[in-house]
């Protein structure tokens, strides 16, 4: 019956309609000429998890919402519900907060497609469709093709013995013929990796490759080791927030200008949507590092373990060495990192719905070339004093300034921008 072939987008298709009509996973294989156990394993490796409430409900998944007559809650005051079990957000705040898994999805088909009760539930939602089951196949597939094949460790060795040698002058074809037990990989792989960002020593430092224009390729990003998303992936981010609720979450992202050119490292406070921005040469895991250690000085150990306990960031290169961003130098422990599935922006959705902000002020495609951090900084000021509805009106600097205290927002060079004099155009960094 298996033909070992991939499942194509109209073979998913035909599962998600199945699926609707409640067919059992024996029954969608025979349909599909295919054995049921790759059915089930489609289906449960491609899991949409929603957290949407029904029909004049927002989403509750808490144990007690039958019986809770709690209220006010929310750090806004006015957030439109006089009971927390009638708002989407109370649960973040809630010391008496337990999450009621759905007995349903502990079988087959493990997925809501096709459940009755869908109309009129509020807990998590778990979908299978076709159209993201297949867009992460293919980001999966390209990943599984590509990428460093070797460990954080192997990398930082490596890198103690490469990059001195490049930075004295001496170049890669020399360093892997002279140092051929050392050095254990091709040229070409060296040269991967700097060109990746990998290795402190950068393209600048080799003087022949900076005089050839870079020959155009299909596939302009470079993926990194999935070996240091062990134990960090957003599943195990998820299991995470169930023992530690009320840790603030932290997302980490870059926005690019021009290819090849400078980039913004930014860091969201999801809690009172606070969001920082830093200027970096190039999209290198050595640049977040050194805007981590920066931070960590200028905070306080305590206050840095405060506020970035829990970071949440996507999979570029740039957050590919965790090590060094979760301990300082001596070893102590100051972050948990994880990582977002691959083709899931919206798990950090966040601050991707801050970055429009700063798209406003930087039209995608802009060169970032021409800006210095205090320009940056000074963007950064009018979008944080910019009032939101989320937050009933109020500026994520007011927010943030409630939590943490406005000593901490003087660190971190933040000013109150007056409501009448905020500006979210380009004009504001000429």
């Amino acid at each position: 019956m298996a033909n070992n072939k991939h499942l194509s987008l109209s073979e998913r298709i035909k599962i998600e309609n199945l699926l609707n009509l409640r067919y059992s996973f024996k029954a969608i294989g025979r349909s599909l000429e295919k054995d049921c156990t790759t059915i089930s394993k489609e289906v449960k490796n491609h899991i949409l998890f929603k957290k949407s409430g029904c029909m004049g409900k927002a989403f509750n998944d808490c144990a007690n919402r039958y019986t809770c007559s709690l209220s006010s809650l929310c750090v806004v005051n006015n957030c439109g519900n006089k009971l927390c079990k009638f708002c989407s957000r109370c649960y973040l705040h809630c010391t008496y907060y337990s999450k009621e898994p759905c007995s349903i999805l502990l079988k087959p088909p493990y997925v809501c497609n096709g459940c009755e009760k869908r109309q009129r539930c509020t807990l998590e939602k778990h979908i299978y469709s076709a159209d993201y089951a297949h867009n992460e196949y293919k980001e999966l597939l390209c990943e599984s093709r590509s990428g460093i094949s070797i460990t954080e460790e192997e990398a930082t060795l490596l890198d103690s013995i490469v990059s001195p040698l490049i930075k004295k002058g001496q170049s890669i074809h020399n360093i892997c013929a002279k140092n051929p037990d050392k050095v254990m990989f091709s040229e070409k792989c060296i040269y991967n990796y700097v060109d990746a960002g990998i290795f402190s020593a950068r393209n600048i430092d080799l003087p022949r490759k900076i005089k050839y224009r870079p020959r155009k390729s299909k596939h302009d990003s470079f993926k990194v080791d999935k070996a240091c998303r062990i134990g960090r992936s957003y599943e195990d981010f998820r299991n995470y927030l169930k023992n530690n609720a009320d840790v603030p979450i932290v997302e980490l992202d870059s926005v690019e200008g021009r290819k090849g050119g400078k980039v913004l490292l930014t860091i969201h406070f999801v809690e009172s949507q606070f969001m920082l921005a830093f200027l970096r040469d190039a999209n290198t895991s050595l640049s977040v590092i050194n805007i981590f250690e920066k931070l960590y000085w200028e905070l306080g150990p305590d206050t840095f373990v405060k506020l970035f306990q829990l970071c949440l960031a996507d999979n570029g290169s740039e957050f590919s060495n965790p090590t060094a961003l979760e301990f300082d130098l001596q070893g102590n422990r100051r972050a948990h990192l994880f990582y977002c599935d691959p083709s899931a922006p919206y798990q950090k959705g966040a601050a991707e719905n801050n970055h429009e902000l700063i798209r406003r002020i930087i039209p995608k495609g802009t060169s970032l070339d021409n800006l210095t951090q205090e320009k940056v900084s000074l963007m950064m000021n009018h979008i944080n004093s910019y009032s939101r509805k989320k937050l009933g009106d109020f500026a994520p600097y007011e927010i943030f300034e409630k939590f943490h205290g406005r000593k901490i927002l003087e660190k971190l060079g933040a000013e109150l921008i007056r409501t009448n004099e905020i500006t979210l155009l380009p004009s504001i960094l000429k």
